[in-house]
């Protein structure tokens, strides 16, 4: 189970990956992990999260800042 927070931010990597024409395979190998990571972490069925190792890393591999995920308040 995901909470509110990580959700959220699940939803803004998945919306600014798309955006950019990453698919989940082709970001999970530019951060040098399994193929299937991303997808892993988009379903809900999987406990798989992002640290913010990661979220700094995507940041960076998806050309924008780590805030972009994040919301404006606390949820």
């Amino acid at each position: 189970m995901v909470s509110e927070i990580e959700a959220y931010i699940i939803d803004k990597v998945k919306e600014k990956r798309k955006e950019k024409g990453f698919s989940q395979i082709a970001l999970s190998q530019k951060l040098g992990l399994s193929d299937s990571f991303i997808s892993h972490v988009e379903s809900s069925t999987r406990r798989a999260k992002y640290n913010l190792n990661h979220l700094n890393q995507i940041a960076i591999i998806l050309e924008c800042s780590p805030k972009d995920f994040w919301p404006e308040n606390g949820l």
